[in-house]
């Protein structure tokens, strides 16, 4: 088994040849970002994946943007993800990760929505992975937990930094059973820390982050030991520290304390490292 890292297009200020020029540099192996809206866009993107060879990981965001929008139903949520699948699918993904649903939404109003995205990617010949994440739905680990025993071909895509923050704690070292439930489903990881107060730790190179960056390395160790016995030839991984709020900055000034590709460049080698040492 292997691992391939991707540069997140979130936060990424510039253009995308920049972008897939910097994941080379790193050594990443791919790109992860939503398909652009102009055709013209998309087929400049095609030709740099293309040049560089680099993967790409489609991102469809249902209903809106990272949160969604308020007070759409799961039909308009649908529209959306029905509009974008086919700009993502001209750029020839490994897969789909998608945020998909809302919290607000009844368990079964869920269900029914996840069930139709799975079917519609079905029908165009591509796996959906469906991210774990706040404001979605599957923004905490008991409802995911529901979601997978009543659909057990749903893949996700782990992003435990999430749980993190809705649970205000490190939360799967108290719930073994949900982070084996998830290895047996883990499509693909977001690397990020989490920690009791937040999504993403101010730097996860400072002693003081230590035990959350362990925590977080530990359950993906077990995302990669249900990978691996599923017998999946090859992991995926981004390192996904983002801006919008995530990464802190100083009051007043706005300074960002950190460099956010400096971060996941960081904690993207140093996994490579280790799995490389468990897994290869």
């Amino acid at each position: 088994m292997r691992l391939k890292l991707f540069k997140t297009l979130w936060g990424h200020t510039t253009s995308f040849d920049d972008a897939a020029r910097q994941a080379v540099d790193a050594g990443f192996d791919g790109i992860e970002g939503p398909s652009p809206e102009s055709k013209t866009d998309r087929q400049i993107y095609r030709k740099i994946l293309s040049d560089h060879g680099l993967d790409y990981i489609a991102e469809i965001t249902t209903g809106g943007s990272y949160v969604p929008d308020a007070g759409l139903n799961p039909a308009a949520h649908f529209d959306t993800f029905e509009r974008k699948l086919p700009l993502a699918l001209e750029l020839d993904p490994l897969f789909v990760n998608c945020l998909a649903g809302s919290d607000l939404w009844s368990f079964r109003d869920n269900i029914c929505f996840l069930q139709r995205a799975m079917e519609l990617t079905t029908r165009n010949g591509v796996t959906i992975a469906f991210e774990t994440h706040r404001s979605r739905s599957t923004f905490h680990p008991l409802i995911t937990q529901r979601l997978l025993e009543e659909m057990p071909d749903l893949q996700l895509t782990i992003d435990f930094s999430h749980w993190c923050c809705v649970c205000e704690r490190l939360v799967l070292d108290e719930l073994p059973d949900i982070l084996e439930l998830c290895a047996n489903h883990a499509k693909h990881i977001h690397a990020r820390i989490g920690y009791d107060q937040g999504p993403q730790v101010p730097d996860p190179r400072a002693p003081e982050f230590a035990p959350a960056l362990r925590a977080h390395e530990i359950w993906w160790n077990r995302l990669w030991e249900g990978i691996r016995r599923r017998e999946i030839s090859c992991a995926t991984m981004t390192p996904e520290f983002g801006p919008d709020g995530y990464l802190h900055s100083e009051p007043f000034t706005q300074r960002p304390v950190a460099d956010l590709w400096e971060l996941n460049k960081w904690i993207g080698q140093r996994q490579r490292a280790r799995f490389k040492e468990l897994h290869e």
